[in-house]
C-alpha cells in the first residue's frame, strides 16, 4: 500500500535515463578494471624480471667495433638515469671477468660441459618464486636461473646422444656444478637450477656469489657494466622508450613488445575506467536526485503517513529499499553485460595472439561491492535526511 501510494503514479522518465546511464557506466567500469588487472599480469608467469623492468644495453655501432665509442655504462651515467621522472630505479648487471665452466654432475644424465657466461642482478629486480635465491660462503650449492635457450641446447645434445630429454621440472632436480678459475687456481661449486627465463641470455647467480668469485678469481679487475636493469614507472613506458632511442640504448625485442603492449592497452582501459567512473557517479547522482524529487512530489503523502503515526524510519527505509533494488538490478544486468563483453574481448585478444587468464579478476568483484556500498550509504543518508526534514516541520 505504501509503495503504491509513493511510487506507482510518478513520472519515471528520469529514473529510466538514470538506470540506463548507470547500467552503461557499471558495465564498462567492471570491464575496464578486469582488463587493467589482466593486462598488468600478462606474461607474469613466464617472466623472471620484476614488474616494468627492462635489461638495457648500448647499441653496438661501427664506431664501437673500432673502440671509438664505449658500450659500457659509467657510474655517472647510471646516476643520471635514476633522476629521470619516468624511471623508478636503475641497477647494474654484474658480469663475470673470470673463467666459468659449467657441467652436469648427476649420475642420471650424461656429462655435458661448456664455458658459460654468468651475471648477477639486484634481488629486488627479480621476481623469483623460490626461497633458495640466496648464497653465502660455505653453503652446499649455488642457486642459478637458467636461460631457457640453454636448456634447449642441453636437450638438443641429449637428443643427439640418444638420451631422453629433460623437462623444466626434472632439470630443477638435477645436479650441476661450476668451475671458477683465474687460469692458475680454480674451485668447483655445486649448483642447482631454481628457475628459467626467456628474458636473459646468461646464467644468473646471487650477488653474494658473484662478489665472492670476483674477489677471489678476478685478480682485482673490476668488471665492466655493459648492461643495466631499469624499472620504469607504471604507464610511462613511452617516455622510457623515447629516452632509449634518443640515447642509443636498446633492449630485448620481446621485453619491449610486452612493455609497450601493457602501456598502450593499460592506457586505453585507464581512459575507459575514468569515463566509467564519471558515468557511474553522474548516474548515481541522478538516481539520488530522483529520490529527492519523489520525496518532494510526495510531501503531502509523507506528512499524512507521519501524522497517522508511521515512524519516519519506516518511510525512509521504504525509499531506501526501493532504490537499492533499482541499483541492484543495475549491477546484476551490468555484470551480465560484462560477461558478454568479456567473451568477445577475450576472443579478440586470442585472435591477436594474446592469451589472458580466463578467470574473472577479483578487482572486478571488488568494484561491484564498493560501488554498491557507496550508493547504499548515499541513498540511505539522503532518504533519512529528507524524511526527517518533513517530520520536523
Amino acid at each position: 500500500m505504501i509503495k503504491t501510494l509513493l511510487f506507482n503514479h510518478q513520472e519515471k522518465r528520469q529514473l529510466v535515463i538514470a538506470f540506463i546511464g548507470s547500467l552503461l557506466g557499471v558495465s564498462f567500469l567492471i570491464t575496464s578494471i578486469h582488463y587493467l588487472s589482466k593486462i598488468n599480469d600478462y606474461g607474469k608467469e613466464s617472466e623472471i624480471l620484476g614488474k616494468n623492468t627492462l635489461i638495457i644495453q648500448k647499441k653496438v655501432t661501427s664506431a664501437s667495433s673500432f673502440n671509438l665509442t664505449k658500450t659500457d655504462f659509467s657510474p655517472n651515467e647510471i646516476s643520471k638515469m635514476k633522476l629521470e621522472p619516468f624511471i623508478s630505479d636503475v641497477k647494474p648487471v654484474v658480469s663475470n671477468n673470470f673463467r666459468v665452466w659449467f657441467e652436469t654432475n648427476d649420475p642420471y644424465v650424461p656429462t655435458f660441459k661448456s664455458d658459460v657466461f654468468i651475471q648477477a642482478v639486484s634481488k629486488e629486480f627479480l621476481d623469483v618464486k623460490s626461497n633458495n635465491w640466496h648464497w653465502k660462503e660455505g653453503e652446499k650449492f649455488v642457486p642459478m636461473i637458467m636461460p631457457r635457450d640453454f636448456l634447449v641446447m642441453l636437450n638438443t645434445f641429449m637428443n643427439a646422444s640418444g638420451i631422453p630429454q629433460v623437462s623444466d621440472e626434472l632439470a630443477m632436480k638435477l645436479k650441476f656444478r661450476l668451475r671458477i678459475s683465474d687460469g692458475l687456481k680454480e674451485e668447483w661449486v655445486d649448483t642447482r637450477i631454481i628457475g628459467f627465463t626467456n628474458e636473459i641470455s646468461s646464467i644468473l647467480v646471487p650477488e653474494n656469489f658473484m662478489d665472492y668469485a670476483t674477489r677471489k678469481y678476478a685478480n682485482g679487475n673490476p668488471g665492466k657494466i655493459t648492461q643495466i636493469m631499469v624499472a620504469g614507472k607504471e604507464g610511462q613506458f613511452g617516455k622510457l622508450e623515447k629516452y632509449m632511442n634518443d640515447h642509443g640504448l636498446e633492449s630485448k625485442n620481446a621485453q619491449v613488445i610486452v612493455s609497450r603492449l601493457k602501456s598502450i592497452v593499460g592506457t586505453l582501459f585507464g581512459v575507459i575506467l575514468v569515463i566509467s567512473i564519471v558515468t557511474v557517479v553522474a548516474s548515481g547522482l541522478v538516481l539520488i536526485q530522483y529520490m529527492q524529487l519523489l520525496l518532494s512530489h510526495n510531501k503531502y503523502e509523507v506528512r499524512t503517513l507521519l501524522r497517522i503515526g508511521m515512524h519516519p524510519d519506516k518511510i525512509s527505509r521504504t525509499f531506501f529499499f526501493y532504490f537499492i533494488r533499482v541499483f541492484g538490478a543495475v549491477l546484476v544486468i551490468g555484470f551480465t553485460v560484462f560477461g558478454l563483453l568479456k567473451y568477445f574481448v577475450d576472443e579478440m585478444f586470442q585472435t591477436g595472439g594474446i592469451y589472458l587468464s580466463k578467470s574473472i579478476s577479483i578487482y572486478a568483484f571488488a568494484a561491484i561491492l564498493l560501488t554498491f556500498i557507496i550508493f547504499a550509504l548515499s541513498s540511505f543518508r539522503t532518504a533519512k535526511k529528507e524524511v526527517f526534514s518533513l517530520f520536523n516541520k
